[in-house]
């Protein structure tokens, strides 16, 4: 199985976009993704592609925010930005609110140690997605889903899995569930994503069994290289133990619009 290069890598994070169902988006000049409200709403922003200057660029993504009706972009740094958009957010006042490691290594390379009490497993059924979106509720501070929203989401995550393009797991702590997060194959990478572990359950081995399954479930699919963006202060430690290689950062910034 071929390895990615480190050129491969940085491309995949840059290319790695999330459209969450009933979203809207637009690609001009940068990528603009406005979030449903049960994700809190807002506008992300991403991927600037522009031969125009940073503040153009930004003023053209506060344009398309506004008329969409919301007050606060959030615009996701990368060092393959072209305008670089960081100095400017900063001069305008936003605020930054995350940072993630852009994390990626062969995984046939990684070795995660899965306690005996932690376990986890493909979702499949309407119960396993209700004790995700339990988990995922507070974690993520998102509204529940409804029960036609379960449907939907059960509906999506069988669909996935018959592409072989889309994994959830859900992992248990003695039987109770305490973690979850997903996976999706594109060109051959593994991005992990959504990972969410009750606060209750951290540091018990949860996590670790949800990415050991993630990673397996992956290979099984034909994935080469796993691809993650780890927060810096949760889980990108526990992603470095497991041999996981650190190819830079990506940061947040939020700009609350004036009326």
């Amino acid at each position: 199985m071929s390895v990615h290069t480190t050129e491969d890598i940085l491309r995949a994070s840059a290319a790695w976009v999330w459209f969450p169902r009933d979203s809207d988006q637009v690609h001009e000049e940068l990528q603009l993704v406005r979030y449903p409200a049960r994700f809190g709403g807002g506008v992300r922003a991403s991927q600037v592609r522009s031969s125009g200057d940073a503040s153009s660029v930004l003023d053209h993504a506060i344009a398309h925010t506004r008329g969409w009706g919301e007050a606060q972009l959030t615009f996701w740094t990368n060092p393959s930005d072209s305008p670089d958009l960081e100095d400017e957010l900063r001069r305008r006042g936003a605020e930054h609110i995350d940072t993630v490691a852009v994390l990626a290594r062969a995984i046939d390379e990684l070795v995660v140690d899965v306690p005996g009490e932690a376990s986890a497993e493909i979702v499949r059924t309407l119960e396993q997605v209700r004790e995700v979106d339990a988990i995922n509720v507070p974690v993520w501070a998102q509204e529940p889903l409804d029960e036609e929203g379960i449907r939907i989401e059960k509906d999506e995550v069988v669909a996935g899995l018959k592409t072989g393009r889309d994994v959830r797991v859900l992992g248990r702590l003695e039987g109770r569930s305490v973690s979850t997060g997903g996976c999706t194959i594109v060109n051959g990478f593994a991005r992990l994503w959504g990972a969410a572990t009750l606060p209750d359950a951290r540091g018990r081995g949860a996590y670790r069994a949800v990415l050991a399954e993630r990673l397996r479930a992956a290979a099984e699919r034909g994935a080469a290289t796993a691809l993650v963006k780890g927060r810096v202060a949760t889980s990108a430690p526990i992603l470095r133990r497991v041999g996981f290689r650190h190819f830079g950062d990506e940061r947040a910034y939020r700009l609350t619009l004036a009326d």
